[in-house]
């Protein structure tokens, strides 16, 4: 279900983005699992469609389908720009723009991985070059404390939009729970730690407080 309204709604935004064309930043945020690069490999594919090119990034340190892969949990994947938080956004997409005319829209996935400096770029492909930045990414982490990236594109994105999902008990999920290999809840630890279904679960708050994870 997470996956059909994910593919709503990137068509939504492409028809938004139609009618409305004054480039913005967007932040997609939401919690493990919801679906967010499905949205995103969607709206890409949205727009090359019509014939407009796209540039996407995925962070060099998410290496589990291969460095530069955007890999959906539906199979659908993608090449894209690898990052590290060295790498600077804008000039790369403004040499870019300058060798792509058509170039109509930049992608980011796992975007909680940015650095401030790194948000602030963002902020200036949409108004210096004039090409929208839709990024994809979790607000929190399995502590509940927010990413820096996550945390200035809440504070600098022209909108935010929430992609939902829910817990093992129906109600709405918006925590990220890490856990260990016997499915117990991890309370400590580094900060970025790379995995899939293995080793974080979206759960409530209620389940995220007792440590529930069915």
């Amino acid at each position: 279900m997470p996956y059909i309204f994910a593919i709503m709604l990137s068509c939504l935004l492409m028809a938004y983005l139609m009618e409305f064309p004054l480039a913005k930043l967007f932040f997609y945020y939401s919690a493990m699992n919801a679906g967010k690069s499905t949205m995103l490999l969607q709206s890409s594919y949205n727009y090359q469609e019509r014939g407009m090119a796209t540039i996407l990034f995925t962070p060099k340190i998410d290496n589990r389908f291969g460095v530069g892969k955007i890999h959906s949990r539906i199979g659908l994947d993608s090449e894209a720009v690898p990052f590290d938080a060295k790498f600077n956004m804008f000039d790369y997409i403004a040499a870019e723009q300058a060798k792509i005319p058509n170039l109509k829209c930049v992608l980011v996935d796992e975007a909680q991985f940015l650095t401030k400096d790194q948000v602030m770029q963002l902020t200036d492909i949409v108004d210096q070059l004039d090409i929208p930045v839709l990024a994809y990414g979790l607000r929190s982490d399995f502590r509940g404390e927010p990413f820096e990236g996550s945390l200035y594109l809440l504070a600098w994105a022209d909108k935010l939009s929430e992609i939902k999902t829910i817990c093992h008990c129906g109600r709405k999920a918006i925590m990220n729970m890490r856990i260990d290999e016997n499915n117990r809840p991890v309370r400590s630890g580094a900060q970025i730690e790379i995995g899939g279904n293995e080793r974080y679960i979206s759960t409530c708050h209620k389940h995220f407080k007792s440590g529930e994870t069915r």
